[in-house]
């Protein structure tokens, strides 16, 4: 046989070999493209969230994270209970600040009975500045457990509140000129918003004797104090960012309802002014805890709730932006150790209440801001 003929069959070989290793490289790449950690291929969805929580998504070890579970997120923004007017199908997924309007957005996305996830919750406080702060302490509405954080004595302040007092009529209030005008704690609307609606749905059940509302009766007798609550702060924010931020700048209101997640994130992230480093953080004695629920819109996202909930690194992160992991105390305690003076990470002293239920909640908003509801 010639040389030629020799050739032949050994080039045929060699092409063989060659094909069976690059099908192997391509499996190879395949492989850990779906499997390893590092892959970049990722789907991308898009979510509506309450704003105290796009520092969370905006972070760019949390858009690491999440690529390498292969998700890309994109979000907007809303009020929790304006979430089911919005066009859902626009998007893959809906994340409110707590489990209340997520069932008004599964009804309204014809998702009734989503498989819904509690990643994290937030308790609602109320962060004072200084002089404020001891004005309420000498009058009997606050109680300090430390130097920066205290109790909101639900009952106290909520009397005075119905009786209009001012700040001119609190003893020792002389000595702080920029104390003026009526008592109120500014919230948020609570007919859109999630936080100016728990605070209605605590302040009712204190207004309530300690019991839910839940019927046109109880709405009649609590109306009138909580129309006093809303209707002195003049016009209402959609959300609790604008507020937070005022407040942190040096305007605003002395007393500024805010999630608590808000106020350890900024300290963990040590971005303290005078202003900040002056602050009380009041946890009202009576409140109804937020559980950020997240609702997939479709089957794009029905996974992401759990990874949000359940991975740890995930859960680490969440942690930096002041949310309580679920079943995470000890976790939040670690965390925010260096800033205990603020904080109350055992909610200790602190009753949490049921809310009404949607239908009776929203008949409390619309009449706290003076309109007419159909409860």
């Amino acid at each position: 046989m010639g040389f030629r003929e020799q050739a032949a069959p050994v080039r045929r070989i060699l092409g063989i070999a060659l094909a069976v290793l690059l099908m192997g490289g391509v499996i190879a790449v395949v492989v850990l493209g779906r499997n390893g950690t590092e892959g970049t291929a990722t789907k991308t969805v898009r979510g509506v969230i309450g704003s105290e929580k796009s520092e969370f998504f905006r972070d760019p070890d949390v858009v690491k994270a999440l690529a390498a579970k292969g998700y890309t997120v994109k979000t907007e923004t809303s009020g929790s209970w304006a979430m089911d007017q919005l066009a859902l199908k626009e998007f893959d997924f809906a994340f409110p600040s707590s489990s209340e309007p997520a069932q008004e957005i599964e009804a309204a996305a014809g998702v009734k009975g989503a498989q819904t996830a509690k990643p994290f919750f937030s308790p609602l406080v109320v962060i004072a500045r200084a002089n404020a702060a001891r004005v309420l302490v000498d009058n009997g509405l606050v109680k300090m457990n430390g130097k920066n954080t205290g109790t909101l004595l639900m009952g106290p302040y909520l009397k005075a509140a119905g009786e209009d007092r001012t700040w001119q009529q609190l003893n020792g209030s002389g000595a702080y000129a920029e104390l003026t005008g009526t008592v109120f704690v500014k919230t948020t609307d609570p007919a859109t918003s999630n936080s100016g609606a728990l605070f209605i749905a605590a302040t009712s059940n204190v207004a309530n004797g300690g019991t839910v509302v839940s019927d046109g009766p109880g709405i009649t007798r609590t109306a009138p104090l909580l129309r006093k609550l809303i209707q002195v702060q003049g016009a209402l924010e959609p959300s609790t960012d604008d507020p937070f931020r005022a407040f942190i700048s040096g305007s605003g209101e002395p007393l500024i309802l805010a999630y608590e997640s808000q106020v350890a994130s900024l300290l963990m992230q040590k971005q303290t002014n005078a202003e900040v480093a002056g602050m009380v953080v009041l946890y009202p004695d009576t409140t109804v805890n937020s559980p950020h629920t997240f609702v997939p819109l479709n089957d794009r996202s029905k996974e992401l709730g759990t990874l949000l909930a359940t991975d740890p690194e995930l859960r680490r992160l969440a942690l930096r932006h002041g949310f309580r992991p679920q079943e995470g105390v000890a976790e939040f305690t670690a965390a925010t150790a260096p800033y205990a003076g603020y904080l109350n990470p055992g909610l200790t002293g602190i009753r949490q209440v049921g809310a009404p239920t949607v239908k009776v909640l929203m008949a409390l908003a619309a009449r706290a801001k003076g309109q007419e509801d159909h409860a």
